[in-house]
């Protein structure tokens, strides 16, 4: 089975286990919930350049951040469907991620900084959603990962680092999740900065060891899939698999 028709075929797991009260248990009328992201996309759009986060002007601001986090801890995420749901959890944990940013801002040079000797900052309480406060590692390995089972997320997801790929200037929508999935995951791919391939190997991301089970420990496949150009031309050129590589991971400040 390839990576599209994996993907689509986990989706409909997704969908039927909506109806089927794998998720919810009142249902068709969580199907019609919807999140107003509207506060957040105007911070992203002044504050976000080709993945370069301004945290001073999300600081500027942060009394709208604050009240976009209020918008999502009002939400029942369970009321969702499962894109809109994939989405809301995705823009939590970027909203959460640069609230945990701005907690430290100006003196945080990574966010790693965030975290203290007996807690990293992916385990700290701080999101509010459906009524728990949440760690943005239970936002990420407890519902994104294994609920949904797609391994774009890891493109869609910000850890406030250099080398984390680069935050996207608008939020995520249901009824566009494909389009702005796929859009992220060709430019995180094509980006030679995170990925590139001299000779026969292909230098890869830290991400596809880290998770390497999320991409079938293939990444030259997702590569493959999401190349383009030049790359493309070169991959396709090779008369075998690439040796891969992993990259050192930049956790430096995603900042100006």
């Amino acid at each position: 089975m390839n990576a599209a028709l994996a993907h689509r075929t986990g989706m409909l797991v997704v969908w039927l286990a909506f109806f089927l009260g794998g998720f919810v248990c009142s249902q068709p009328a969580g199907a019609t919930a919807t999140v107003d992201h509207g506060i957040y996309a105007r911070l992203l759009a002044r504050h976000v350049q080709d993945g370069v986060v301004d945290y001073g002007g999300f600081k500027a601001e942060e009394r709208l951040l604050d009240q976009y986090l209020d918008v999502l801890a009002a939400v029942d995420p369970q009321r969702l469907g499962p894109e809109k749901q994939f989405a809301f959890y995705v823009n939590a944990y970027n909203a959460w991620t640069i609230k945990l940013i701005l907690t430290r801002y100006p003196g945080i040079r990574s966010i790693k900084e965030a975290g203290s000797l007996l807690r990293s900052p992916w385990k700290k309480p701080l999101a509010r959603i459906g009524g728990e406060v949440l760690t943005l590692d239970e936002i990420e390995h407890d519902i994104l990962r294994p609920r949904f089972r797609d391994p774009r997320v890891h493109v869609a997801v910000n850890c406030a680092s250099k080398g984390c790929p680069p935050l996207m200037a608008e939020p995520f929508y249901g009824d566009r999740l494909e389009a702005q999935l796929d859009a992220a995951a060709r430019g995180f791919i094509n980006d030679p900065g995170y990925n590139r391939l001299e000779g026969d190997t292909l230098f890869v991301s830290k991400i596809f060891q880290w998770f390497g089970e999320d991409f079938d420990n293939d990444p030259a496949a997702f590569v493959a899939r999401y190349a383009e150009g030049e790359l493309k031309q070169r991959l396709d050129a090779l008369q075998g698999p690439p040796r891969i590589r992993y990259l050192d991971y930049d956790w430096s400040l995603n900042g100006r």
